[in-house]
């Protein structure tokens, strides 16, 4: 099998549309102000835009569509034709570091989204100044975009070293010599050998 150039562009680019994605929800988190109710002595929280839910979702998407790509092309390292002795190890390995960081960054993307969507309401506290409004920490975006990027490289890699493993099984190769193309030789009697 060799190297499908628009499969492993798909695969980049997905890649990178969810490392974009994921950038975006870490600029874009959910800011929230305490703000006195007019009505009684209560607080409340006041929270920003919700679009980094949207964009951590959108990776998050993205992200398991390009994996399922690559390992339905590679039929996932188990199903299928086996590869030749060689490079088996890397190719392995590759495999299990694109499914570690892959399920790190759809952790960090969907656990992210989750926690930015979560508003606090009210508090019932009166003349506290204590109230602080639940906001998703800084860095858990940015944590799955990193994540996704070593996702792609090792995907990449993965995909790159199945498709240029030599396959093994019986193959039929052209321009080589076989039996039927030799002469037929006869003996003394005039009979074949």
């Amino acid at each position: 099998m060799a190297v499908s150039i628009p499969v492993l562009a798909l695969l980049i680019s997905f890649h990178l549309l969810a490392f974009i994605l994921a950038i975006g929800a870490e600029r874009r988190r959910s800011t929230a102000k305490v703000v006195p109710d007019e009505y009684d002595e209560r607080t409340y929280c006041v929270y920003g835009t919700d679009a980094s839910t949207v964009y951590g979702l959108g990776a998050f998407g993205l992200l398991l569509i390009s994996q399922a790509v690559v390992n339905g092309v590679t039929k996932c390292l188990c199903l299928g034709r086996g590869t030749l002795a060689g490079k088996s190890i890397t190719r392995a390995l590759f495999f299990f570091f694109s499914w570690i960081c892959f399920l790190a960054a759809e952790a960090c993307l969907l656990g992210g989204s989750a926690r930015n969507a979560y508003h606090t309401k009210y508090r019932g506290i009166f003349r506290g100044d204590d109230l602080s409004c639940a906001t998703l920490r800084k860095g858990v975006f940015a944590a799955g975009a990193a994540l996704t990027i070593l996702s792609m490289i090792c995907s990449s890699v993965y995909y790159w070293s199945h498709s240029n493993a030599a396959i093994g099984g019986w193959q039929k190769h052209h321009n080589e010599v076989n039996m039927s193309s030799l002469p037929e030789s006869t003996g003394k009697n005039g009979q074949s050998v």
